[in-house]
């Protein structure tokens, strides 16, 4: 027998501890116990609903049938058409019949038929009516957690490193649990059971083998969102994040620009001697930013992009390529090791770069040239 007045502690402390809306709790069990009811006494075709009444503590079935007639259903092969479904007296009810039971009745309405109660479920019954629960439990608690954390997408989320599984790592954010790929994690960064860390909601999605917070610190917008948190010209609107290039874990250009005449957009992010530029890089480790100015002007763009060298002279050739000249003991520090440098500032400007020394301008540099990712999949289409 099923103590409804236990039914309702059990269905409040699960909401209470879950976060879940009750109501969606009662709708769970009834859809299993009417699943139950079916299995035990059901017959094929029938749809039978169950109604729970924990004021009353009572619980009631009935049987739903559609109104419907000979334009609508065909009742033997012989007569079969594509338009048409197959009359089926467990669900279907002409409506002669239901004129007789209600006299305003229309196609397509439904009828409610009551069934007799049965509390007392057989084994196999019980357990069709415990699985469906569980798994509508699981059903709600992951509407419920997806419609919580779909608005923070593109957020910092703080969160603590649960466990690790085939490089996956698991983070409890609280009523939660995210997931970081092997991708969305920093290279050479380490992680440890129980360390709290920051992460960036890259995507809330459903219908996975795995918790649908995917959570990011390789992500460009990582960083992006750090600055945001940390510069309040940012947030105020005064200073933008134009572009943002970056190798997780070793190193990062951002292009900035100043909404406000007089307002230095460089000087915005780095902080009061370093302070706010130290707190952005204090998260990522030893991965180091470059902060640059970003201009409309693609020779100036180009030549600020490939800070912290200096250069002599661009010229800008077809196709969005450019020629950069720097002096002799710029060169290396313009390309940068295993020309990262100059690969990071194509990437920021959209820019194809061809980094030369400008006593040596006929003579193409190794790693000197660096292709725009934009660009390479234009002409890969």
């Amino acid at each position: 027998m099923i103590n409804i007045k236990d039914l309702s502690k059990v269905i409040k402390q699960v909401a209470d501890e879950k976060g879940l809306d009750p109501e969606r709790v009662v709708e769970a069990i009834e859809s299993a116990l009417a699943a139950a009811y079916k299995k035990e006494y059901g017959k094929k075709g029938e749809i039978i609903k169950c109604k729970l009444d924990l004021k009353s503590g009572t619980i009631s079935f009935y049987q739903i049938k559609t109104v419907v007639d000979e334009n609508i259903v065909y009742f033997d092969e012989e007569n079969k058409k594509e338009d048409l479904v197959k009359f089926n007296s467990e669900k279907h009810i002409l409506i002669e019949e239901a004129k007789k039971i209600k006299s305003d009745v229309v196609i397509g309405e439904e009828l409610i038929f009551n069934l007799p109660t049965k509390e007392d479920f057989g084994r196999i019954a019980a357990q069709v009516a415990k699985q469906t629960i569980l798994q509508k439990m699981r059903e709600i608690e992951q509407d419920t957690i997806l419609k919580e954390w779909k608005d923070k997408e593109g957020s910092i989320v703080s969160g603590i490193i649960q466990r690790f599984d085939r490089g996956n790592i698991y983070v409890d954010l609280g009523k939660a649990i995210g997931i970081v790929f092997p991708n969305d994690s920093i290279p050479g960064e380490h992680y440890q059971a129980g360390d709290r860390m920051r992460f960036l909601v890259l995507a809330v999605q459903k219908e996975t083998n795995y918790p649908g917070i995917v959570l990011s610190r390789s992500h460009p917008d990582f960083i992006k969102k750090l600055f945001e948190m940390e510069v309040p010209e940012i947030t105020e609107g005064i200073v933008e994040i134009k572009a943002i290039a970056r190798e997780p874990g070793s190193r990062t250009k951002i292009a900035v620009a100043s909404k406000v005449e007089g307002i230095d957009p460089v000087g915005s992010l780095v902080g009061p001697r370093g302070t706010r530029v130290m707190v952005v890089t204090n998260e990522l480790g030893l991965e180091k930013i470059d902060i640059i100015e970003w201009s409309d002007d693609p020779a100036k763009f180009i030549a600020n992009s490939l800070s912290p060298a200096k250069i002599t002279s661009v010229e800008i050739l077809p196709k969005r390529s450019a020629k950069i000249l720097v002096p002799e003991d710029q060169l290396s520090l313009a390309i940068g090791k295993g020309g990262q440098n100059v690969r990071l500032a194509a990437k920021l400007t959209n820019w194809k770069m061809d980094v030369r020394s400008i006593t040596r301008p006929e003579e193409v540099q190794e790693g000197g040239v660096a292709e725009a990712p934009e660009i390479i999949e234009e002409n890969e289409r």
